[in-house]
This record gives C-alpha cells, structure tokens and sequence, in this order.
C-alpha cells in the first residue's frame, strides 16, 4: 500500500485535530471541526489553507517568453511588468485541459507556475516535452524546498501584516493577480501574491518549507483560522472557480468549462491545442444552477454527475454542494448550448426530477451574494 505524501505542515495538522483524507495523493485536513464556522471565517474575517501540495516550478532560459507563448493557452504577452500574474490552461494536442495554472512573470528569463498538486508530475513532464521538441533550452525547476499558505478574507492582508510587518511597504499597493518577493527577517524569502481560490481578497505566501510551520503559527497567533478542505471547496464552488478534475478534465475543452476566457484566439500566435479548439467550437454551455425550493423547502443537493434535463437536452452536473452563504443547494453543469441565466431545468435527484433555476456565474464575490434569490 503507497503510504500518502504530506506537506510540511502536517503535524501541525494533527496538532490541531484536524479531520484527514486522501486528496490526490496527499494526507490533508477536510476540517478542523466546523467546516462551516471555517468557510464563514473567511467570508467574513481571515482564514488560512495549507496549499503546499500545490508545486511551485521554476522556468529559466532566454526563450521563456516564447515558450509559454507556445506552451499555454491564454496570451504572456500580457505579462509584462514584474510580479504580474496570468491565470491559464494548459492544453494537450486535442484541446483538452491538462491542468490550469498560474503563472508568473519575474523577467524576461525567469517565469514561475504553481500547478495543481494532482496533476503535477503530468505537466512538469508535458512541460518537459514542449521543452525539449521546441528546442527552447530552459532550465525546469520543480521547487520541493517551498511550501504555501493561502491566507484569505476581506481582514486577511491586514492580519498578513501583522505578522509580517516589513513586507507591508511592498505588498500594499500591489494589484490583484501580482506578486512580490521580499525578505522576511523572521521567514526567509517570500512571494506574496495577491490571488487566491476563495473569491476573497488575501494573498497566497509561497515561504521556504523549513519556516512554514512558524508562519502558520504566528497567523494562528494573529486570529487567522486555520480552514480546510472542506470550506476551499464551497467556497471556490460559490466563487464560480472550477476544480481540476470535475469541472474540466484532459477530454473537456476549456470553451465547454465556463474557461473560454482565458483562452487567447484574437492573435495569431499558435499555442498547442489551438487548431483543435478551432476545429471543434464550443458544444456545450457552462452554467450555473440554484436548486428551487418548493413549499419553502429543497427537495435534495445538487451533487456532481446528477443528470439535467433541459429543453435542448441532457446535461450533468460537474460540481455542487450546499451554500453556507447562500442557503440554497448551488451547481455547476456543462448543459447542452442554448440553455441561458433564467431558463429553468430539471436535475435528477434520487430518481424524482426537481426544478433548479440556471444563473449566471459567479454565485458570491468578495462578502456578496451575486444571484438574486426567489
């Protein structure tokens, strides 16, 4: 039996009596105690996730700019001051989503990725490939020595602050989708960027993994809750962020997963998978659904691979779950085209058909419910 990875904060973990499970590989805490208590602390105040099985590669070379001009879907060009971010899909020949990523720009030969942690011996090998057939000469560099804390809510900068105070000057003024690298006198090197996966303000702290556990400590000293898996997940589902695996997969196309874009077709700049997307169009529409109450009551929750029934035909539900802001059963499904934000479909629930209204994505940004409610 293949005993699972762990990231540097795992004891910290268990200190904490953390709920764990197997995610892609990984020994990770679903929760601390109250999922919903942690996906509220971050809607409201701060909350913290031990993002480090996520895998920070490194990209040197003279042609780093041409290759990921090649490598990835949306455009680098738009990358051009230090620190700026690019949220992107890498594409396999046929137009599938081999994972989706961030990337960012340092110089003109030197780029940074965070992939997924389930998918990343894929891409750094995809990543490799493209290397090497392309004859760009780069220098990949897996970072195993770096760990992540994504620390998110509308109070999360300002608690980041406190614990790091010399990186306030540096990091204040930055942009969402940007990135600094500062030193830290307590933490060594660290990039902060201001992104993350909860719909929420914050920044995600790549440190070196030898000061993770500090630094998670000293934001649990500062009143950031520590949350899990758990709350990532409703709360990347409300923000309207698909999850690599449901939502897209290596034989969906990024123009059927709601991801059209971040998929750069105006330039004529050839990336991989682009004759593929532009033979084949989009067959489906990505939306959003909020199951209908009935007598003031929901009949069930909306769960991945429930099938919709519409009056274009069938469709599925990629992801769903219960709302905690919301109150409401919410999903994402790939419906057939022709299916729009008003239109009311049918979701198959045990065997009964229950009505869900389709909406326009996404459900809830930055504190605030975006759906009207009925």
């Amino acid at each position: 039996m293949t005993s699972l990875q762990q990231t540097p904060l795992h004891a910290a973990h268990l200190a904490l009596n953390a709920r764990m499970v197997d995610f892609g590989g990984w020994d990770m805490p679903v929760n601390y105690g109250s999922q919903i208590d942690e996906h509220r602390a971050v809607r409201t105040d701060a909350g913290m996730f031990d993002v480090s099985h996520m895998r920070v590669v490194d990209f040197e070379g003279e042609a780093v700019r041409e290759f990921f001009r090649y490598a990835i879907a949306n455009n680098v060009d738009k990358l051009t001051t230090p620190g700026r971010a690019l949220y992107s899909c890498l594409l396999n020949g046929n137009g599938g989503v081999i994972d989706d990523l961030i990337v960012y720009y340092f110089s003109e030969t030197s780029f940074r990725v965070v992939v997924n942690a389930g998918t990343a011996e894929k891409d750094i090998a995809w990543f490799g490939q493209l290397n090497a057939e392309g004859e760009f000469n780069l220098s990949i560099t897996p970072r195993r020595d770096l760990a992540i804390i994504a620390v998110q809510g509308p109070n999360a900068r300002e608690k980041t602050w406190q614990v790091l105070p010399d990186t306030r000057a540096q990091t204040q003024d930055i942009k969402p989708f940007n990135a600094v690298t500062v030193q830290s006198a307590k933490f060594g090197e660290l990039m902060l960027a201001r992104t993350g996966y909860t719909g929420e303000d914050g920044f995600e702290i790549v440190v070196p993994a030898t000061h993770v556990e500090a630094l998670w400590n000293a934001l649990a000293d500062a009143g950031v809750k520590p949350a899990g898996l758990g709350a990532r997940d409703t709360l990347r589902l409300e923000a309207g962020m698909n999850l690599y695996g449901q939502d897209m997969d290596d034989d969906v196309s990024p123009l059927d997963a709601g991801l059209a874009w971040t998929v750069d077709l105006k330039t004529e700049r050839d990336f991989v998978g682009r004759s593929a997307l532009e033979a084949n169009g989009s067959k489906a529409s990505f939306v959003g659904l909020v199951l209908i109450k009935e007598n003031g009551k929901a009949g069930g929750v909306l769960r991945a691979h429930q099938k919709v029934v519409t009056q274009q035909g069938e469709g599925e539900i990629t992801s769903g779950t219960f709302s905690p802001s919301m109150q409401e059963s919410i999903a994402f499904a790939r419906v057939p085209a022709g299916v729009a934000a008003g239109d009311t479909v049918q979701v198959v629930i045990r065997d009964k058909q229950l009505p869900a209204r389709v909406v326009k994505l996404p459900f809830v940004r930055n504190g605030k419910v975006l759906v009207e409610l009925s």
